[in-house]
């Protein structure tokens, strides 16, 4: 428990260090937040590749998930979609708007297992001319 602490911790260390927001999954750094046009917060910090090593997430499909008439589609994935693909800032009827599935599935999966940031300052670092986060 306390090495997967320390882990999330080094984790958090290298994505303060890395600046610019990745093209690929593999790359990627920040979660891309581009549509929201007044953002409150900075990007959310995320190593994809380190990420998923660290969790033990081998399946694309446990974080990229596909939804049929309102069910999740077991072992179907969407990791070749934008997350805004499927979700709009606004909640259309039971599809949870983009901010709320963010946060339904990050914090969400952080809080179930019990491991990894759940605090806005531990996922949304401070930008040097933000006021508000």
């Amino acid at each position: 428990m306390v090495n997967r602490i320390i882990i999330f911790v080094f984790i958090g260390l290298i994505s303060l260090s890395l600046l610019t927001t990745g093209y690929s999954q593999e790359e990627m750094v920040a979660v891309d937040n581009s549509v929201f046009d007044n953002a409150r917060r900075s990007a959310a910090l995320f190593v994809h590749d380190a990420h998923n090593e660290i969790a033990g997430i081998e399946e694309c499909f446990e974080c990229h998930h596909v939804y049929a008439d309102g069910n999740r589609v077991e072992d179907e994935s969407s990791e070749d979609q934008s997350c805004s693909d499927c979700h709009t800032l606004e909640a259309k009827g039971r599809r949870p708007g983009l901010m709320k599935a963010f946060h339904m599935n990050c914090k969400g999966c952080h809080q179930k297992e019990k491991l990894g940031p759940v605090m806005c300052g531990e996922c949304h670092k401070k930008d040097k001319g933000s006021s508000s986060d």
